[in-house]
């Protein structure tokens, strides 16, 4: 089954009691059982059934099994937010005492919580980019996890996976993916050795803005020594769902992050049009990264489909001829990022990703706001730096937008 076919089909079919093609709304909170000993054999987990919608719930159980299939994973928990994804993917298996490396040109909302991760005992060491080599460098006894982004948010450097699973399964920690950028269109960072993989479905899965989401997908295949990761010994009797067993009977359940039904049916609306919305985002950016570079005002442009990208290369092994949607451009100054801003026509000032629309954004004042300019440079952000989420509109309308703005603040400063 290829990509499009997998958005309609894969994993799931019309509704069985009345043939429904979307998957129904489960609005609802509580699910009777039969009989006394039928809710016994569910909370023992002898029986599959719904208890309580913070458990799960048939809505979000459709988009589950979608996600796992599409993402080639062996099950797959829905949370009500990406940052609630991340949250419990690592909440699931590290403790205090845990060390976490994480890349360091990754999302300021992660950053934030990596943070908060300290008040737990859990240490988070930032490498200084992507590659293995600097993982490698920066691994202890006590690190358990990675953590990168497909595509780096904003510094969008590309991590090479199989270089990284490689080095995780020597080390004996687990490689957790934040596959939101790339979305599974791009590729799927599970064949390629990933753990544990997460999306914030809020952006591309979901593609208009509508809903928050978040999903975390197990690929099946982590070998958990249980002396390293004491708290799964519990789960042992479920084998390869020993993780998921973990997390639907501990962080998922008793922190309440559980997704929505109405967000899990619009999620899952927006899936089944994935394929076509990053073809032509992604054709969108490259032609749109093109020509900034060869436009008066634009200081440096970055994307990973240009030759100049460091990591190019990677890319164009991993992408399979796509390099994502996002382009990030440097104008100078803080003062010409705002008046560029200010002066596009057709692109929205929003600090979200993925949407139809295209939307722009000056990182270093919004996002990334409570760090200091150091710890700003040392996560790709600069004062004059412009993230450009490109969505849908036809591509001379969005390069003659950017060329107006450009021209316009020169003008300004002339």
């Amino acid at each position: 089954m290829k990509f499009d076919t997998s958005l309609l089909h894969g994993g799931y079919g019309p509704d069985k009691a009345n043939g429904a093609t979307l998957p129904p709304i489960s609005q609802n909170t509580a699910f009777a059982a039969g009989t006394a000993e039928e809710l016994e054999a569910i909370f023992a987990n002898r029986k599959p059934g719904f208890v309580y919608s913070r458990v799960s719930n048939p809505s979000v159980s459709s988009f589950e099994r979608r996600m796992a299939y599409l993402e080639s994973g062996i099950g797959a928990v829905a949370c009500n937010s990406g940052m609630a994804a991340i949250t419990t993917a690592l909440l699931g298996f590290l403790r205090a005492g845990d060390e976490l490396l994480s890349a360091s040109g990754i999302f300021g909302g992660t950053c934030s919580l990596f943070n908060g991760f300290e008040d737990l005992g859990i240490h988070t060491i930032y490498v200084p980019d992507s590659r293995a080599v600097s993982f490698e460098q920066a691994f202890t006894p006590n690190t358990k996890a990675v953590f990168v982004e497909s595509i780096g948010n904003p510094k969008l450097d590309v991590p090479d996976i199989a270089a990284l699973s490689a080095l995780c399964e020597q080390h004996g920690a687990l490689l957790v993916v934040d596959a939101t950028m790339a979305t599974p269109y791009l590729y799927k960072p599970l064949t390629l050795g990933a753990h544990l993989l997460v999306h914030s479905t809020s952006k591309f899965i979901n593609g208009s803005s509508s809903a928050i989401g978040g999903v975390l997908v197990d690929s099946g295949r982590i070998k958990w020594d249980l002396e390293r990761f004491p708290s799964l010994k519990p789960y042992r009797k479920f084998g390869p769902m020993a993780y998921l067993a973990k997390l639907r009977e501990g962080v998922y359940r008793d922190y309440g992050v559980c997704m929505p039904p109405l967000h899990a049916y619009l999620n899952g609306i927006g899936l089944e049009t994935l394929g076509v919305r990053m073809e032509r985002i992604c054709d969108n950016a490259f032609k749109l990264a093109q020509a900034l570079e060869h436009t008066p005002g634009v200081v440096q442009v970055t994307y990973p489909g240009l030759s100049s990208h460091p990591d190019h290369a990677v890319a164009e092994k991993q992408f399979g001829g796509h390099f994502g949607p996002m382009v990030t451009l440097r104008v100078g100054s803080w003062e010409n990022a705002f008046s560029v801003l200010n002066a596009l026509r057709y692109c929205t000032i929003a600090s979200n990703i993925g949407d139809a629309r295209t939307l722009v954004l000056h990182p270093a004042s919004s996002i990334y706001h409570e760090y200091t300019k150091e710890q700003r440079l040392r996560m790709g952000v600069s004062d004059d730096l412009i993230r450009v989420s490109v969505g849908l509109e036809d591509t001379d309308d969005l390069i003659e937008d950017f060329r107006n703005a450009l021209q316009a603040v020169r003008g300004d400063e002339e």
